[in-house]
């Protein structure tokens, strides 16, 4: 048995595949105080024997909220003398040109708990001040003691091209702080760029100590229950990590929900042979979207949380506040919105009968009569219709709308929001949706998928079967994966295919350590980039080096292929005539699950025939027909308007569109 538990802000899902290929589906609401009990919550309803689990795979937003909620632990900042205050002056650029009001974000560290040692090494890694072990136990050991600090974040200057000062610092915190632990930035992200590199280590001691409580507590209860099989939790770069792994490497699970999706939307859809993709994944919270291309996801080496910068491989995922429980609202202006605030679990939505009053987008679906009332997660909870109309009462009458108008102009509203974070994957990066299909999932996807398809000119939209617990179902289906970076800066010559092989078996050789220390024996899949700017430039582009062809490499080599991708991003350099340095490389190292589990519908058994069904929409009532969508068989085409829903989400199919199931339960809508 293998299970896969996601826990979202409304949500947690759970999906058991046993060898047999019979499938288990749970929907649960989340416990946003105890995102654990909320996965305990989810095994219990599954009824799955945890002793008969062989693999399972977990992702939360624990480490997110964390760090949004600034509820982290307690740190020090270590770095050396003279920059105690990098991660308060920050870079001098302003995310808001035009807010007078505008602060630069605040980092998880006071001042008051940055420490300075005297020390220096060399931008080439020479030492031109030597640490002074006696010093820091004289000066800086008493004062870490009696801070009360849970983790210390080491960062000191020029520690990724010469760590040796960071880690004596680091065994003498060891040594006479015990228990305390330590985030080193030579460990955590190897780079250059000394705010970037400070602000992502003093994340990682941040949420290590929440990180290690949350996945003691998980283990702790999975042992009272007789689980003896793997534990495992994913990554935001799309892989996941033996929970001991991730002790050591709690920067990885920012994020990690929606990399599930994205990789559980790679997985499905390509048994269909879609291999180029859009995902779409919109639960009740907010949407997030990501481009794949030749079935892999885009990767950033950087991204913003809260707006402190974090250095680590990451899903290149754009995030819009617009999810189910998206609350709609009028601004000052008189102008319609929905979210980004959110009704999340607790009250939710008013129709979910829980004490919520503020309108909804779902809500907005049950008036629409697009959300059906009596198939609501296969009719497992009752909503109130009446509630929704009650919600949206003060917007359709400030309006001057009816309760149908003001909902549909919601989901329209909402329909351009989710557009427009297309957009940022997709046409502002040099991408044509067009070239795309898009795959829908979460428990809200489905229901606006073709519409925002049609403002984008996609024609083709996959549902996969239980779409909406599809992020659970990409915990199992994902790879065991790990990166790693290394700043090692050299200008383009004949001498530079020999220190890139060096770079790259140096990489190679630790990469398999640290596999082999969490228990993946078997050799990795390597995939090699070095990142490449023209001398001068403040940017760089990653080039692809295999590393079969290593042996091999020439200079002219990377200068071609450094002259492409540079083309390829910019428009522009593909002469590569100006000199042309390499600055960092980065090392991803994959085990592959030797066999990935098929998703499949969940065993509806003989569903009804479709029925009658009238619905609102685009600003006409319209008659169609609504049922499972088991109902739909294979081969069978249905013209829109349709609704189809099962245990998980609602798929709408609007009016110019058509919807067919395939032999893989892949539910295929085209338009036109």
């Amino acid at each position: 048995m293998r299970v896969g538990i996601e826990v979202g802000g409304t949500f947690t899902d759970l999906v058991a595949i046993d060898g047999e290929g019979r499938i288990v589906v749970v929907k649960t609401p989340s416990t946003p105080s105890e995102p654990d009990r909320g996965a305990f919550d989810a095994l219990a309803a599954s009824g799955v024997d945890i002793g008969a689990i062989e693999d399972l795979a977990h992702g939360s937003t624990i480490a997110t909220n964390a760090v949004l909620e600034r509820k982290g632990a307690k740190i020090a900042f270590v770095t050396t003398e003279g920059f105690r205050d990098i991660l308060i002056m920050q870079r001098h650029g302003r995310s808001r040109v035009y807010d007078l009001a505008y602060r630069k974000p605040e980092p998880v560290v006071r001042r008051r708990d940055s420490f300075e040692v005297a020390e220096r090494v060399l931008a080439d890694g020479g030492v031109l001040e030597p640490l002074d072990p006696e010093a820091v136990e004289r000066e800086l050991i008493p004062r870490l003691r009696d801070g009360g600090y849970e983790a210390v974040a080491i960062c000191l200057l020029n520690g990724y091209v010469n760590p040796a000062h960071e880690e004596a610092l680091a065994s003498l915190v060891a040594r006479h702080c015990q228990g305390m632990r330590v985030a080193c930035s030579s460990a955590v992200t190897r780079e250059f760029r000394e705010y970037e590199r400070a602000s992502t280590t003093a994340l990682s001691a941040y949420v290590q100590p929440v990180i290690d409580a949350y996945l003691e507590r998980f283990e702790d209860r999975l042992a009272a229950d007789g689980f003896t099989g793997r534990f495992s939790v994913m990554q935001s770069n799309g892989g996941r990590l033996p929970a001991g792994g991730m002790r050591r490497n709690a920067i990885t699970a920012l994020l990690s929900g929606p990399a599930a999706g994205v990789m559980g939307a790679v997985r499905q859809a390509a048994r269909s042979g879609f291999r180029n993709l859009v995902t779409f994944d919109m639960g009740g919270t907010s949407t997030d979207v990501c481009l794949v291309t030749d079935g892999e996801p885009e990767l950033t080496a950087e991204f913003a949380l809260d707006g402190l910068p974090v250095r680590t491989p990451i899903v290149d995922i754009a995030t819009v506040g617009a999810g189910g429980g998206s609350i709609v609202w009028i601004d000052d202006g008189g102008m319609l919105r929905a979210g980004p605030r959110s009704a999340g679990a607790d009250p939710g939505p008013a129709c979910y009968g829980r004490g919520g009053t503020d309108p909804t987008v779902t809500d907005a679906h049950v008036i629409r009569r697009t959300l059906r009332a009596s198939a609501f997660l296969g009719g497992r909870m009752t909503i109130d219709p009446e509630a929704s109309r009650d919600a949206f009462r003060p917007v359709a009458e400030a309006l001057g709308m009816s309760p149908e108008e003001a909902a549909d102009a919601a989901v329209r509203v909402t329909d351009a929001n989710i557009v427009r974070a297309m957009q940022i994957v997709s046409t502002e990066r040099g991408k044509d949706p067009r070239d795309y299909a898009m795959v829908a999932f979460g428990g809200a996807g489905p229901l606006h998928a073709a519409r925002v398809a049609e403002d984008l000119g996609v024609d083709t939209v996959v549902v996969p079967p239980n779409a909406g617990v599809l992020s659970a179902y990409g915990l199992l289906a994902a790879d065991y994966r790990q990166f790693d970076s290394t700043t090692r800066r050299m200008r383009l010559g004949d001498d530079t295919p020999a220190a890139v092989r060096e770079v790259f078996e140096e990489m190679r050789r630790r990469a398999v350590e640290r596999f082999a220390l969490m228990g993946l024996g078997r050799a990795p899949e390597l995939a090699f980039h070095a990142d490449m700017r023209f001398v001068g430039q403040a940017f760089e582009v990653a080039v692809e080096i295999d590393p079969a062809a290593l042996p091999g490499l020439t200079a002219d080599a990377l200068r071609r292929a450094f002259a492409a991708e540079h083309h390829r991003v910019f428009m522009h350099g593909g002469d590569a005539a100006n000199p042309i340095e390499i600055v960092a490389f980065r090392l991803g190292a994959t085990a592959p699950l030797p066999r990935v589990p098929a998703l499949r519908e969940d065993g509806a058994g003989e569903a009804a025939p479709l029925a009658p069904w009238s619905l609102y929409e685009r600003g006409a009532a319209r008659d169609g027909v609504g049922g499972h969508r088991a109902a739909l068989r294979r081969g069978d085409r249905l013209a829109g308007p349709a609704l189809l829903e099962d245990s998980t989400s609602t798929v709408s199919i609007p009016p110019g569109w058509t919807a067919a199931a395939d032999e893989r339960h892949n539910l295929v809508l085209r338009r036109g």
